[in-house]
């Protein structure tokens, strides 16, 4: 079954549903003056914006204003560089690793890398849910919390009882 990449708009197979398929890929328009123009929001974006799209599994495309290139790959790479720059503790590439990556390009028959990286970095994303889903499990059946949840159906029995009692000593009266 062929696809439509979610950001970049390109043909890829796969196995995802009909619903993904069909969903609307936002338009952005770069312009020359360098700006980003949301074509759904009628409005201009930025690179930070563009990344929360990315976070939130947005589908877009980023197409030059006049010739209507697909530039969506310089800006998911523009988008990199502004994190690797601003976060420092959070690098994800190592000069080393921008070395070898140089060195793919430079390889009279490169690499299938892209599809590899893809497909690894897939398995690390989901493994990683699935152990904050099993940790968030964990958490929530640890003893600490049974007795949290213990002592606030205490205090909900309390407060009832104390209701009641105050409503039997008024109609008492």
């Amino acid at each position: 079954m062929t696809v439509v990449c979610k950001l970049t708009g390109a043909m890829h197979n796969a196995g995802i549903s009909t619903i993904e398929r069909n969903r609307a890929v936002r338009v952005i328009r770069k312009y020359a003056n360098r700006r980003l123009y949301d074509t759904q929001q009628s409005r201009y974006v930025t690179l930070e914006d563009l990344r929360r799209l990315v976070l939130e599994d947005e589908p877009f495309r980023v197409e030059d204003a006049k010739s209507g290139e697909d530039l969506t790959r310089t800006i998911l790479l523009s988008i990199i560089i502004e994190q690797e720059q601003a976060d420092g503790d959070a690098e994800v590439f190592s000069n080393d690793l921008l070395a070898q990556l140089i060195r793919v390009y430079a390889m009279s028959q490169p690499l299938p890398l892209a599809h590899y990286l893809e497909q690894g970095t897939q398995l690390m994303l989901e493994q990683q849910k699935r152990f904050q889903d099993q940790w968030q499990q964990a958490m929530r059946n640890s003893p600490m919390e049974m007795m949290r949840e213990m002592a606030e159906e205490n205090m909900r029995f309390w407060q009832q009882a104390m209701t009641r009692q105050s409503r039997d000593k008024d109609d008492d009266a």
